[in-house]
């Protein structure tokens, strides 16, 4: 084979190798609006109350090709420590968080993107109406995100502040 002749050998199998890659790779299955409704509370926050005071640090990232946003967790002192996992759900067409913490604490969550705000329960899985959690994630116009989680013990009828948080990048 003459040196042309080597060139376009060399350049035909690149060309049919490139291209069985390509066709061998699957589509992403969670790159779809409804997977990046919660995208907006990725990244590294300090978290604040609303006096203002530096309660903690969170980072959220998109993992298992963008099909998951895990959470790390560390209050301000560094003695409480959680990691949540984030995921929608397309059979049910529903948000869940499965939270776990360093003192033993958990939840699980569901709910949905609604009027601007992401909101979980853990209604369905406590199977309890009475007495449950509910945490709403807002993003603000400014890029921060309001995090407020609050719990009711007669239905909904009242609810107590468990936690009230402004996310602001780092």
């Amino acid at each position: 084979m003459n040196k042309p002749q080597q060139f376009l050998m060399f350049f035909f199998l690149i060309t049919i190798v490139t291209n069985s890659a390509a066709q061998s790779t699957p589509p992403c299955v969670c790159c779809t609006e409804a997977h990046s409704q919660f995208d907006f509370w990725v990244g590294e926050w300090n978290v604040y109350n609303p006096q203002g005071q530096l309660v903690g640090t969170n980072r959220i990232e998109v993992v298992q090709d963008s099909c998951v946003r895990v959470e790390h967790w560390v209050s301000a002192k560094g003695t409480f420590t959680g990691t949540s996992y984030n995921f929608y759900d397309t059979e049910t067409k529903r948000w869940r968080q499965t939270w776990v913490d360093n003192q033993g604490g958990n939840l699980l969550l569901s709910g949905e993107w609604k009027d601007g705000s992401m909101t979980l329960d853990d209604k369905e899985a406590t199977g309890n109406e009475e007495n449950y959690n509910r945490i709403t994630w807002t993003p603000n116009s400014d890029g921060s995100v309001r995090q407020h989680w609050q719990k009711t013990e007669d239905g909904g009828v009242t609810w107590t502040t468990v936690f009230d948080g402004l996310y602001k990048k780092m």
